[in-house]
């Protein structure tokens, strides 16, 4: 989004209108911002009331310009929305800006009842209450949602997230559930016609998180090749909309999915000159090296791998910082230095149980005890 959307010159129009803030929530400072307003995925973006703070709309994951532009004009004037109806629908903007997803989804089916036929707000609505049935585990209710409402999407940004929702829900349903198996390869043939049809913008990010949901469902269904099919098919999108990147900033936006793509095809090498590149281009920024350690990892070259995560972890801080002494633990563990991985795993519990509220896990922490009890004896 910051190296391909926000950056676009149509979005002067909004200027006056509101008041533009991103937050670092790795950043101490900002741990009681991530308190009152949780994630459950990055990107996501919140249009905040400047009154009492609360969520006028929240969207997970990426955005078109165009996309953008239809949800801001809808905050700011709701041209075609009635006065109940605009209610309602704030009601469940705040619930799922609290990531209260079962009151979210009671709400926003609410609102869909309320709604008037062609309103434009529909397919946004759509999107929010299928990641709210989603994230409260109502597996059954997100599948039937998809199956509703992918016939007035049309061919659409929203249509692809709904399909591949559609088919994260279908999978995630019980090995016992009837009918589980037709719903995946259902949701797979609507998510695999979405996510390779061109005749539509959406976001990169979007169309790769596509092909992940459907990596995940032949993962679930035990087809390895099908699994390296999808995966075939996900990198070569990936590699093609990094060769037609402008900048090295837009090229580096696909390297954390490129990596996973080869990492999936079981080829971390393909990785490397990439993210020796990107680590060039942008010398103040952690990712790079901390990929090229997970990278070296994968091909076991253990002493290339810890030495790219000492660059990473000089440069990295706050929560993100634990992906890097999780991944530092492994590479000790695998060139056989346990006392390395003991006293890492010890060190990120204690740099884990400093964080200030807001930013730390809980549930980080015990993972990380696990994974220290678990360490054989010397």
């Amino acid at each position: 989004m910051r190296a391909y959307v926000f950056t676009d010159t149509s979005l002067a129009r909004h200027a006056g209108q509101f008041v533009w803030l991103a937050i670092d929530r790795e950043k101490p400072q900002n741990a009681a911002f991530c308190k009152r307003y949780p994630l459950v995925g990055i990107p996501t973006f919140f249009v905040i009331d400047p009154e009492g703070g609360d969520v006028r709309l929240s969207w997970l994951g990426a955005l078109t310009v165009g996309q953008l532009h239809v949800l801001l004009d809808d905050v700011r004037d709701h041209r075609d929305t009635p006065r109940p109806l605009l209610a309602k629908l704030a009601t469940a903007d705040s619930l799922y800006g609290a990531s209260e997803w079962k009151g979210a989804a009671v709400a926003y089916r609410g609102v869909l009842d309320a709604a008037p036929r062609g309103w434009r707000g529909y397919a946004r609505v759509v999107e929010s209450l299928q990641t709210a049935l989603n994230e409260s585990g109502d597996y059954p209710g997100a599948l039937a949602l998809a199956r509703a409402s992918l016939p007035r999407l049309g061919r659409s940004p929203s249509a692809l997230n709904v399909a591949a929702g559609g088919l994260g829900a279908a999978t995630s349903l019980p090995d016992s559930a009837p009918a589980r198996d037709a719903a995946i390869v259902e949701m797979a043939a609507a998510t695999h016609a979405l996510v390779t049809d061109t005749s539509y913008a959406t976001a990169a990010d979007d169309r790769s998180g596509a092909y992940i949901a459907l990596i995940d469902a032949r993962d679930a269904a035990h087809d390895s090749v099908g699994v390296h099919a999808a995966a075939l098919e996900w990198s070569a999108f990936l590699d093609g909309q990094a060769a037609r990147a402008r900048t090295p900033e837009e090229r580096a936006v696909f390297d954390s999915h490129r990596l996973s793509a080869y990492l999936q095809l079981r080829q971390p090498e393909r990785a490397i000159p990439m993210l020796e590149q990107s680590e060039r281009d942008l010398p103040g920024d952690y990712n790079p090296p901390a990929r090229l350690a997970t990278a070296y990892k994968a091909l076991q070259r253990w002493d290339e791998a810890l030495a790219a995560s000492d660059r990473a972890m000089a440069l990295a801080y706050g929560p993100r910082k634990l992906l890097l002494y999780d991944t530092r633990a492994d590479i000790y563990r695998g060139r056989g230095d346990l006392e390395g991985a003991r006293r890492t795993l010890r060190e990120a519990i204690a740099f884990a149980q400093a964080l200030p509220e807001g930013q730390r896990s809980p549930g980080r922490i015990a993972a990380f005890q696990k994974k220290l009890d678990g360490l054989p004896a010397n």
